[in-house]
């Protein structure tokens, strides 16, 4: 039997349902009929073990990880890069000791690797109270920190991009500290996802240490990619470079000072506000961003939009709209700085 997601599939469908019935307690039940027929699918798509192998361990890794970081959505939480070679009594171990520390004392919680080196600075200064710890196996160097081991929130991964949807899924910003191969390739996926939209704009600051580690890779951004044409002036505003851990905190906090989030309706982008914002701002927002607003477009004020009724907690915030040129992400994080100056 050929088995569809858009038509009857007959009998199948009723065991489905029976199924998810008998199992009792099933959240949002449509949405995991597909998902149950999706795996049914693949047993008849795919003979080749290994695949289905790695299809399952997917699946399990991001239950796993959707149910432990579930009972903290409401928290903001920071994810912090890093190497696993700093040693304690190195500059930039303590120095994320006292960030981390900071982001706790202000009410955040923090996502590190889970291994040790930076992110178990991250993991020692926020407390194993305030973090999470993303771990990888390894077949050497990576094992949970002192600090996470045993604790609830220690979710370790087989595969790299399970690790890294945690990662950044969950995080309302990023952190990135000097590192090695590991950390210059995850910042380097946040920079390539806030660039190209694959992810909500979040701040990204580059915490420096005093020999210019990422000075020195601004100079080779702006020598070997801008000046090549590989990236755009606007790219500058994806990122931050600063060696204060007080100003690291500063744009993170004003980041969400009046922006809250946002959701793409189609090609209209919804930006939800912690205040709502005047008409004559709005206007100066038009003028000074027109490069952000799809021609015969004019950004509004609105409320909740139909599509959004599956995020309920939301729907008090006042919005605004516009469709959006999508060519435009680096620019959209500079009109969202904007935003918060109102």
């Amino acid at each position: 039997m050929e088995l569809s997601f858009s038509s009857s599939n007959e009998r199948i469908d009723h065991i489905l349902n029976q199924l998810i019935d008998e199992s009792g307690g099933v959240h949002h039940p449509d949405i995991i009929r597909e998902m149950l027929l999706s795996t049914l699918k693949i047993g008849q798509e795919v003979d080749y073990p290994a695949d289905l192998k790695l299809i399952n361990r997917t699946l399990r890794e991001m239950r796993y990880t959707a149910k432990v970081f579930g009972p903290y959505r409401n928290r903001k939480k920071v994810t912090i890069f890093g190497s696993a070679r700093t040693e304690q009594h190195e500059e930039m171990y303590q120095k994320c000791v006292s960030f981390s520390r900071i982001l706790a004392e202000n009410g955040y919680m923090v996502i590190t690797g889970g291994g040790p080196g930076i992110m178990q600075a991250g993991n020692e200064g926020a407390g194993s109270k305030n973090s999470f710890a993303v771990n990888i196996r390894l077949p050497f160097e990576q094992k949970p920190n002192s600090v996470m081991y045993r604790n609830p929130r220690l979710v370790t991964y087989k595969y790299f991009f399970n690790r890294k949807v945690a990662f950044v899924k969950e995080a309302a910003a990023f952190v990135v500290f000097p590192g090695g191969f590991g950390t210059l390739d995850e910042a380097m996926e946040v920079f390539t996802l806030i660039q190209t939209g694959k992810t909500s704009p979040k701040p990204l600051i580059l915490l420096d240490d005093k020999d210019g580690y990422w000075e020195q890779f601004f100079d080779f951004v702006k020598q070997s990619l801008l000046v090549k044409g590989f990236i755009s002036g606007e790219d500058f505003s994806l990122f931050t470079i600063t060696s204060s851990v007080q100003e690291a905190l500063e744009v993170i906090e004003t980041f969400y000072r009046n922006y809250h989030s946002l959701r793409f309706i189609e090609n209209r982008l919804v930006i939800r506000l912690n205040k709502e914002i005047s008409d004559n701002q709005i206007a100066t927002l038009t003028e000074e961003f027109p490069e952000l607003i799809r021609e015969g477009d004019q950004i509004r004020s609105c409320g909740q939009f139909p599509e959004e009724i599956d995020q309920p907690d939301l729907a008090h915030l006042p919005r605004i709209s516009m469709l959006f040129d999508h060519h435009h992400y680096g620019l959209l994080i500079a009109f969202i700085n904007r935003i918060n100056t109102f």
